[in-house]
């Protein structure tokens, strides 16, 4: 199968008939072979009634609805690990993403040998409240993650060779940050595409301003996990030590000099009455509990919580 188009959606029952047409329509004219999975991240309007009624008339479309909504994450992680076809394209479902650019996403990744195209939607129609913050955290994200060709992490048009959807952990919010987990995971071939960014025909959005809040956690989270998850010791363990040091050779310094001053029949404080003592103190004491930390850390570092088990009620043709 040539390709598999992956579309998380809420409560978006007008546009879905719509677009699944026109990515039909798109397929055809380029002779893909292909599948479409719609994943309903627990829509409360009757989404799937219409994914049901859609796939009943077109067997290479699927659908996957989940109990309750998990968020844009979960459905893109059930999404991977459903998908069969050699390139993974994923869109959103409220026609803002064009189906047009999927052949171009896909040559991008076959013959140009990309191993992530992410979209840029370069003109947005959408207000100043969202452009503004959204170009802020672009920008800290390629900062902090060294992906300097990138401008929009978060456009929900992408494309991806199948083993880098295989190979990377969408969890959280995570979503947002799919071409850092793929760097992260050893996919450096990260390329970039223009693509159209149509206004909003039916509904209305689903993201509010806490996003962006919620993004940069986020990011440090997932700069954190993947700098320091599997060794963790490397981390605590160096702050721990200098922290430790640093009140070692403070209480040591505090020491000698009151010996010396003893000896010398020198004044001098009791070395309980100087503040300095206990700073020198709690830093001892907080080194080793960051090196404890540190040991700990690395004793679960290999354990998984069950952090992406979800309780998918019905599956179509999945």
């Amino acid at each position: 199968m040539d390709i598999s188009v992956i579309i998380p959606l809420l409560n978006e029952q007008e546009s879905l008939p719509e677009l699944a047409t026109w990515i039909d329509k798109v397929m055809k004219e380029n002779s893909y072979s292909y599948e479409v999975i719609f994943i309903d991240d627990g829509s409360k309007d009757k989404s799937w009634d219409v994914i049901e009624k859609i796939a009943s008339a077109n067997p290479f479309v699927k659908g996957i609805r989940f109990r309750r909504n998990y968020g844009k994450s979960a459905a893109l992680h059930v999404g991977f690990e459903a998908a069969k076809g050699e390139v993974i394209i994923t869109m959103d479902a409220d026609l803002q993403d064009s189906p047009d650019e999927i052949p171009g996403l896909y040559k991008m990744i076959v013959k140009e040998g990309y191993d992530l195209v992410s979209g840029w939607k370069k003109k947005r129609y959408d207000p100043i409240t969202k452009t503004v913050p959204s170009k802020f955290f672009n920008y800290v994200t390629r900062k902090m993650s060294g992906i300097n060709n990138l401008h929009d992490f978060n456009c929900g048009l992408k494309s991806y060779r199948k083993d880098v959807v295989k190979s990377i952990e969408v969890y959280g919010e995570m979503h947002r940050y799919i071409p850092v987990l793929a760097k992260w995971a050893g996919y450096h071939r990260i390329g970039e595409k223009i693509v159209e960014h149509r206004s909003r025909k039916y509904g209305a959005s689903k993201f509010g301003l806490e996003r962006f809040i919620n993004g940069f956690l986020d990011l440090l989270s997932i700069t954190f996990v993947s700098r320091f998850g599997k060794k963790p010791m490397h981390l605590f363990g160096l702050i721990g030590f200098i922290v430790f040091a640093f009140g070692f050779f403070a209480a040591a310094y505090l020491g000698i000099s009151k010996l010396y001053s003893v000896y010398h029949n020198l004044p001098a404080r009791l070395i309980t009455d100087r503040p300095s003592f206990y700073i020198s103190l709690t830093c001892m004491v907080i080194g080793t509990m960051l090196f404890l930390a540190g040991f700990l850390g690395e004793l679960v570092s290999r354990t998984s919580p069950d952090r992406n088990r979800y309780h998918v009620s019905r599956r179509l043709n999945v």
